[in-house]
C-alpha cells in the first residue's frame, strides 16, 4: 500500500472539513473552539435512513463533490451516458428512477453510485470497456447497489458507529470516487481507517447481490448477460501489473471466484448475437483523445487503426477527425468528417464535429446554419443546443447565444455547465442582472453558498421591478433552505 504523505493528509483533511461544512445537520460535537454539525443518517425510531433522507444526502453529496472535483462538461458524452443509464434504470428494481449523473474526466477505471440516486462515471471507463454491453454491465451493477439500498442497510447494521466515523465516511466517499490514490488513503487514515475501509467496501454479500440483480437488469434490457464477466476479466487482465489498483477495484474487489460466478449465471441464459452500438465507440474515441498525450500523437494512432484492425472504422475515423481539428489540420479533418456525414447524416457527433471545424475556420454563418437546421427537428437536443451556444459565443453573437442558453436552462436546470455558459454570455451581452442570477445558480449547484448569496444580493441591488425582486428573494430563501437542509 502506498504510504500516506503529508501533502495527501492535508488534502484529506481539507476535503473532510469542506464536506462537514457543506452538510450542516442535526448531530453536533462540542469543542472549545467550535461546534461542528454532523449528519443524522438515521434515528433510533426508524433504525434505517429513509429514502427521502437518502435523496437529500445524495443531493448534498453532489453539491459538495462538484465544489471539490473537476467534472466533465462534454455534452455528447454526458448525453450518451445519461441515455444509457436511464434505459437500464427502466429495467432495474429502482423505485425512484430520477437519477443524477456526474462525469469525471479521469483516465482510471471507476464508476460509483451514491445514496439518493447519484451515479458517477470516470471517462477512463470508456478506455477499458470493450463495447457498450460491458460498459452497461458496470452501470447495471451500480444501479443494483442503489435499488437494494446497500448503503442504508449497512448503516442499519452499524447503528452503534461513532459520529466522527460517519462524518469521515462522507468525506471519503468523495475521495473514493476520484481514484484518490494517496489522498483517499489519507482520508481513511484520518478518520479511523479500519472502520471506514469496511464501509467504503461493500460486503461480499452486497457485491454478490449487485452482480445478480445487475445481470437481471442486463437481461431485461436485452443486453448481453455475459458482459459482466467479460468486463471483470478485462479489468483483471489490464491491471494485473499495476502497482496500485484503481478505486473501483478497491471498493468492488474482483476475485477469480466472482468472475466464475458471473460467467456461470450468464450461461443459464440462451446464447444469441448482440448488436454493438457504434455510438459507444464514438464516445470511446472522445475519451481516448481527451486522455492522449497530445492531438498529433492521437491522430497518428487513429490513422494507424484505419489501416488495420479496429472495432469501429467510424469511431477511428471520427477520432482522427477530432484530433486533426484540434491540431489545426483542417483540410484533412474536413475530408474525414464529410465521409462520416455522407454515411450517417443525422449523427450528432458528426454534425457537431463539422460545425466546430467550420467555426475554427471562421465560418460562423455556416456552422450556425448547420446546427439550427438540425434543431428545427430536435429543438430540445442537449449536445446540439450546447454546441450552438458555444459557437455563437465564439463568433461574438452573444445576444443570440443568450436566447439559446436561457431556453435550454429551463430544460436542464441542474446542469451547472449550462449556467456557467449563460453567466459568461450574459456578461458579454451586457445583461448584468442576468449575469448575477446565472452565476448564483451555478454556485448553488456546486455547493459554493457564500458566493451564490453574494450574487443574488448583487442582483437584488439592481433589480428594478417588484417581480424581479420577488424572484430573487425566493431564491435567497431556497439557498438558505438548501444550505441548512436536514438530512
Amino acid at each position: 500500500m502506498t504510504p500516506v504523505t503529508k501533502t495527501s493528509r492535508k488534502i484529506a483533511q481539507r476535503t473532510l472539513l469542506a464536506t462537514l461544512l457543506s452538510l450542516p445537520l442535526p448531530y453536533t460535537i462540542s469543542s472549545s473552539s467550535a461546534e461542528i454539525q454532523l449528519p443524522d443518517l438515521g434515528d433510533g425510531a426508524s433504525s434505517i435512513i429513509s429514502p427521502a433522507r437518502e435523496k437529500k444526502l445524495g443531493q448534498a453529496w453532489l453539491r459538495s463533490y462538484r465544489s471539490q472535483v473537476r467534472t466533465s462538461s462534454d455534452p455528447l458524452m454526458y448525453e450518451y451516458l445519461e441515455t444509457l443509464i436511464q434505459d437500464l434504470a427502466k429495467y432495474s428494481q429502482l423505485k425512484d428512477q430520477s437519477l443524477d449523473l456526474v462525469v469525471v474526466p479521469n483516465p482510471t477505471i471507476n464508476a460509483f453510485a451514491v445514496p439518493g440516486g447519484v451515479v458517477g462515471v470516470n471517462t477512463g471507463l470508456f478506455l477499458y470497456a470493450g463495447n457498450e454491453n460491458q460498459m452497461a454491465s458496470v452501470l447495471a451493477h451500480e444501479l443494483a447497489h442503489l435499488s437494494q439500498r446497500h448503503f442504508a442497510r449497512s448503516l442499519e447494521k452499524q447503528s452503534n458507529s461513532t459520529i466522527p466515523t460517519m462524518a469521515g465516511l462522507l468525506a471519503s466517499l468523495i475521495l473514493a470516487a476520484t481514484a484518490g490514490g494517496d489522498a483517499g488513503i489519507a482520508a481513511l487514515t484520518a478518520t479511523q481507517a479500519a472502520a471506514l475501509d469496511s464501509r467504503l467496501r461493500f460486503s461480499r454479500q452486497n457485491e454478490q447481490e449487485a452482480d445478480r440483480i445487475g445481470l437481471q437488469t442486463m437481461v431485461a434490457s436485452g443486453r448481453n448477460p455475459a458482459a459482466g464477466a467479460e468486463m471483470f476479466e478485462r479489468m483483471l487482465r489490464e491491471l494485473r501489473y499495476t502497482s496500485r489498483p484503481p478505486e473501483f477495484l478497491l471498493t468492488h474487489p474482483i476475485t477469480e471466484s466472482r468472475v466464475a460466478d458471473a460467467r456461470n449465471r450468464a450461461q443459464k441464459h440462451p446464447e444469441k448475437q448482440y448488436v454493438n452500438n457504434d455510438r459507444f465507440y464514438l464516445m470511446q474515441a472522445r475519451s481516448r483523445l481527451l486522455h492522449a498525450e497530445n492531438a498529433n500523437i492521437a491522430a497518428k494512432t487513429f490513422a494507424y487503426e484505419l489501416e488495420g484492425d479496429t472495432p469501429s472504422e467510424n469511431a477511428s475515423r471520427y477520432g482522427l477527425a477530432l484530433a486533426l481539428t484540434e491540431s489545426g489540420q483542417f483540410d484533412r479533418a474536413y475530408d474525414q468528417i464529410q465521409y462520416l456525414l455522407e454515411n450517417k447524416p443525422d449523427e450528432n457527433a458528426y454534425i457537431i464535429a463539422m460545425a466546430k471545424l467550420e467555426a475554427k475556420q471562421g465560418e460562423f454563418d455556416s456552422a450556425q446554419r448547420r446546427l439550427e437546421s438540425e434543431l428545427r427537428t430536435r429543438p430540445k437536443n442537449h449536445p446540439l443546443n450546447t454546441a450552438l451556444a458555444e459557437i455563437l459565443m465564439d463568433g461574438g453573437r452573444y445576444s443570440q447565444a443568450e436566447v439559446v442558453l436561457t431556453k435550454h436552462s429551463t430544460r436542464r436546470p441542474k446542469d451547472d455547465y449550462i449556467w456557467y455558459l449563460l453567466a459568461e454570455v450574459r456578461g458579454l451581452a451586457g445583461n448584468i442582472l442576468g449575469l448575477h442570477q446565472a452565476r448564483a445558480e451555478y454556485f448553488m449547484l456546486n455547493g459554493i453558498y457564500d458566493k451564490a448569496r453574494t450574487q443574488l444580493k448583487n442582483a437584488k441591488k439592481i433589480a428594478k421591478s417588484d417581480y424581479q425582486k420577488a424572484i430573487l428573494d425566493q431564491r435567497l430563501k431556497d439557498l438558505e433552505r438548501m444550505r441548512n437542509e436536514k438530512l
